[in-house]
Formats: C-alpha cells, sequence, structure tokens
C-alpha cells in the first residue's frame, strides 16, 4: 500500500514540523527559565505592592490628620504669618488704656523656627478689668503673643501703672518680618 502525499501537504508538514520545533526551542530556552524569574519578581512585587500600600495608608491617616489640624488651628497659622507691626498694635489697643509704651523691641534667638520679638509695654489703666480685657483682646488678634510674668501693678492716685513684658513670635520664614522701632 503506497500512500500518496501531495507535494503542497509535504510542505505543509515539513513547515508545521519547524514550527513546533522552534516553538518548543523558545519554551524550553526563554520562556520556562524567564518563568522561574517572573515567578520570583512577582513575589516580589507582591511584597512591595503591600509595602507600598502600608506607606500609602499611613500617607492618608497622616495628610487627614493635618488637613484637620489646618481646618482647626486656621486662624493661628495664619497669625504665624503675620508681621508684628508697634504702631498697629498701640492703634489697636490704645483705647483700652490711658497711656500705652512699647519700649524697643529686641529681636531675640530664633526658638524652633520662629522668630520671637520681646516687648516691655508700659500703660495706665483706670481698673484691673480693663487690664484683663485687653489680655482677652490680645488672644482674638492676628499675631501670637505669649505673657511673661510677672506682671506688675503700681497704684499712682485714681490710675493703675502696669508694667509687663510679651514675647510675639512670627515665621523665620516669612519675609515681613523686619526690625521694629521704638513705639510711643
Amino acid at each position: 500500500m503506497k500512500v500518496a502525499i501531495s507535494r503542497q501537504t509535504s510542505y505543509l508538514l515539513i513547515l508545521s514540523l519547524i514550527l513546533f520545533i522552534i516553538v518548543l526551542l523558545f519554551s524550553f530556552l526563554v520562556l520556562i527559565p524567564n518563568g522561574k524569574e517572573y515567578r520570583v519578581l512577582r513575589v516580589q512585587m507582591k511584597k512591595e505592592r503591600l509595602q507600598f500600600q502600608e506607606f500609602q495608608d499611613w500617607h492618608d491617616r497622616t495628610f487627614n490628620e493635618l488637613k484637620a489640624l489646618q481646618s482647626k488651628n486656621k486662624s493661628i497659622i495664619a497669625a504665624f504669618d503675620n508681621s508684628f507691626s508697634q504702631e498697629r498694635f498701640i492703634h489697636q489697643h490704645k483705647q483700652s488704656f490711658e497711656a500705652l509704651h512699647l519700649s524697643k523691641l529686641t529681636q531675640k534667638e530664633s526658638e524652633k523656627g520662629f522668630v520671637v520679638y520681646e516687648v516691655n509695654a508700659t500703660s495706665k489703666i483706670d481698673t484691673p478689668q480693663t487690664f484683663y480685657d485687653f489680655i482677652d483682646d490680645i488672644s482674638k488678634s492676628n499675631w501670637i503673643v505669649g505673657m511673661n510674668f510677672p506682671i506688675k501693678f503700681v497704684r499712682e492716685g485714681s490710675l493703675i501703672h502696669s508694667n509687663f513684658t510679651m514675647k510675639v513670635y512670627c515665621d523665620s520664614n516669612n519675609s515681613n518680618t523686619a526690625p521694629l522701632t521704638s513705639g510711643s
């Protein structure tokens, strides 16, 4: 029995066999060795993805805390950006006092990134309540001010002479902070 195979079929069979051998060689020489490397890299990628997700979660939590604190303390943050002006301070608070005098401000060394001005103020008031109202006004002002103790009160006739020192904090990166002059 003789099997008759046409020339086209034999070419097709030879071509199929060559392609099959090429696919087998490609599989054993390229895909299988790289498959092992791929599995190792896939495991490493999963670990890195988990680390990235942990850092992303930490970043999101920290960012949300930052935004909450910024919105809660918006006025305080804005107050650090304001530069201190003696004239403006005296103008805002002169109605509380018979006389208000600020001595020359000295710029102290920076404290944790802030420029600190020390103000020595002398005033004459009618009642201690006026001074307490002044402290309330300062706490609502556009500056971050810290009152230093002791605050000295001396009675002079119908007026009370007060002498106190306060620190004004400004952002050291703020270009508006300029050397201050003596007030009246």
